[in-house]
């Protein structure tokens, strides 16, 4: 295949598929208990230098009571696929955890604003970049997902996002159009938050489910989080439902709530007050270092943080408000 063009941004990860197969040949798919903590499953799984990702979109059903602990752990020089990233990308930039970033969409936190925290890391000089389309990242897992070294797409042809990327312009043997080779990503350590999961990892994900399908089969080590535990009849008595399989989970941590001040989708709604309080300090970086302190480092666990912004009366109102915005409310 001809290459006619390249990006000038640093690839972060080898694209062999060769060698992630020599991975995934020696991991483990037994169906065991595979029951831990938020604590265990980031000592055992999350190691500094590996390139981590993380499930959900934008501050919808993101994992954050392991980028909470990731952070209070003190990882760093990490790789991170920032992939429909917000509040959780804000999360691990006060805690400057990664050095090396596949940027798509990353800073802004949607309507709500951009983190200036999370800027002026990124304009610190500490963090190599390499640019791609939210797209062009959900296509590179479903590369890894598929056992190839690249997949072909057309968006970023043309563009500044292509000059600063990894990929190739190629052309087509077939047809000799141009197309876009970005090259298959399997990263190292990836946590995914889910509605329903059994010991094993079979897990449930009610809602758009975006690229975390993908992201569960190209991760070499899977860390799923669950707003409720179930018990293996459930999954069997509809396993129509099961999202991802438990051959692929390495850890399964129950989190009631684990994607706060994010939405659930059906289950509470995001704390749109707590988000505009994170942004608001960030204004000042003496005053969101002690917010960081005492939301993140200063409790032992994510429970602990959910005390500190209200607790269960704050998460019963958040329930009211998605089932208003769902149109379960009865009224």
């Amino acid at each position: 295949m001809k290459v006619l063009e390249e990006g000038v941004g640093p690839l972060f990860m080898d694209p062999d598929p060769d060698k992630a197969r020599a991975f995934f040949r020696e991991k483990s798919r037994a169906m065991v208990d595979k029951r831990m903590t938020v604590k265990q499953a980031v000592e055992e799984f999350v190691h500094d230098g590996d390139y981590l990702a993380i499930g959900g979109f934008g501050a919808n059903r993101i994992p954050n009571a392991i980028v909470h602990e990731i952070v209070r752990q003190r990882r760093k020089d990490l790789g991170f696929l920032g992939h429909t990233s917000t509040h959780d990308f804000q999360v691990l930039c006060a805690g400057k955890v990664f050095s090396r970033l596949d940027s798509a969409y990353i800073v802004g936190l949607e309507a709500r604003g951009l983190s200036r925290n999370a800027r002026r890391y990124m304009e610190s000089g500490e963090v190599q970049v390499t640019e791609w389309s939210n797209y062009a990242l959900a296509a590179r897992l479903k590369a890894a997902a598929e056992g190839v070294s690249f997949g072909l797409i057309r968006c970023m042809l043309g563009t500044d996002t292509f000059k600063m990327s990894a990929g190739k312009v190629v052309e087509c043997p077939f047809t000799g159009k141009k197309f876009l080779a970005v090259p298959a990503l399997w990263p190292d350590v990836s946590a995914i938050h889910v509605h329903e999961a059994d010991m094993y990892g079979n897990s449930v994900i009610r809602g758009i489910s975006v690229a975390d399908l993908e992201l569960a089969r190209a991760s070499k080590r899977l860390i799923i989080t669950t707003e409720r535990l179930v018990h293996n009849s459930v999954i069997r008595d509809d396993p129509t439902i099961t999202s991802i399989p438990f051959y692929l989970v390495d850890a399964v941590v129950e989190v009631p709530y684990g994607s706060y001040p994010g939405n659930m989708p059906y289950l509470y709604f995001s704390d749109e007050e707590h988000l505009a309080q994170w942004l608001k300090v960030e204004k000042d970086p003496e005053e969101f270092e002690k917010f960081v302190d005492h939301y993140v480092y200063g409790v032992p666990d994510f429970q602990e943080y959910l005390v500190r912004c209200g607790g269960l009366k704050r998460i019963e109102e958040l329930q009211r408000l998605e089932n208003v915005v769902d149109g379960r409310d009865g009224a």
